[in-house]
């Protein structure tokens, strides 16, 4: 187990096949909570965890190909944590069973559990991707009421869309990112989650009234930054279609954007250009016109977009290219296929 940061990497790998499962009950058992686990494939267990500490709460990602896991009232006298565990399926299947009843699950779903009840999973996945993640904190730091939480336990909610889904894809974006950040990040990444976790729960339960403002505010925005980002190559994509899609007023969106010190129609701009300047950078792409980059990304005007990019990176966009991705010299230039360079710049906004 190598420590990266605020990054936990652990492999079975660094034992011999006999020994992978045990040290895998050993280091989960630290890592969440004591469980029996049990595995179609003990004899030769094959298992990565990747766990971003962010305080109290926990995001941990696994990759097995089947685990067997069962919470008993008598591991629950040993240790209990007093704390809430959301589980977002990635694998194939799996199956829960709490005092609430048997719940199936598939691909997509979240699943809450509490530390402090009994429960029995059943995970199948493909081994050599991620399996599912697992979020881990104290039952205090929810943001709803505690009879809401309750109600959910052992229900599959959907993170295949709505609230469900933003959460999902948050999730999924920290482990993806998880090296990025340092412990400055910490406060910030720990309340986005809670407040997403909290608004996807609410909305299954019915209950959104039980958020905090804070927490409806938190979210919204989180929700509005993701439609913005999968949709920067629509021209269509204003201010107000953006308000108009989330049901509030345009009043509201700018609202919620200045209290970041920006605006709408700012914020769509500066990631477009860092879409641009992204394409720009890569080597794959040396040959698209420039203007098609710009074109792609929303700046129908090349001169407007010339001058907005620098702006906000401090050169052009042909200059910024020229440093990022060199000419490749041939044999003839003394070398095979040159080497590359990376150039990497804030923005100035």
């Amino acid at each position: 187990m190598g420590w990266d940061m605020l990054v936990t990497e652990f492999s079975t790998e660094v034992v011999a096949a006999p020994e992978r499962f045990e040290l895998f009950s050993e280091v989960t058992a630290q890592s969440h909570v004591p469980n029996r686990l049990r595995s179609n494939d003990r004899d030769d267990f094959r298992a990565n965890m990747r766990v971003l500490h962010l305080g109290e709460l926990e995001v941990s990602t696994l990759s097995f190909s089947h685990l067997e896991i069962v919470r008993t009232a008598k591991l629950i006298r040993q240790y209990d944590p007093d704390a809430y565990q959301i589980n977002y399926i990635l694998g194939e299947e799996g199956a829960l069973s709490t005092a609430g009843g048997d719940t199936a699950l598939q691909v997509g779903d979240l699943v809450v559990l509490d530390t402090s009840r009994p429960y029995h999973g059943d995970v199948h996945a493909v081994l050599g991707g991620w399996s599912h993640v697992t979020v881990q904190f104290p039952r205090k730091l929810m943001p709803l009421p505690e009879k809401t939480a309750q109600s959910l336990l052992g229900v599959a909610i959907n993170g295949r869309r709505g609230m469900g889904g933003v959460f999902a894809r948050w999730l999924t974006d920290l482990n993806r990112r998880a090296d990025e950040f340092t412990p400055a990040d910490i406060p910030t990444l720990a309340s986005v989650t809670l407040d997403l976790l909290a608004s996807a729960l609410a909305r299954c339960a019915d209950t959104e009234a039980a958020l905090s403002p804070e927490t409806r505010r938190n979210a919204l925005r989180t929700q509005i930054n993701t439609f913005v980002e999968q949709r920067l190559t629509d021209p269509a994509m204003t201010p107000q279609a953006i308000a108009d899609a989330h049901h509030i007023s345009l009043r509201h969106l700018q609202q919620l954007f200045a209290e970041s010190d920006t605006s709408p129609a700012a914020w769509i701009r500066r990631r477009r250009l860092e879409r641009c300047r992204v394409d720009l950078a890569n080597p794959s792409l040396k040959s698209r016109p420039i203007q098609a980059i710009a074109a792609r990304w929303g700046f129908a005007d090349p001169a407007h977009f010339s001058r907005l990019f620098r702006a906000n990176y401090g050169m052009t966009p042909r200059d910024y290219r020229n440093l990022a991705v060199p000419f490749r010299r041939g044999p003839e230039a003394g070398g095979v296929g040159g080497t590359g360079m990376r150039l990497s710049l804030g923005s100035r906004d």
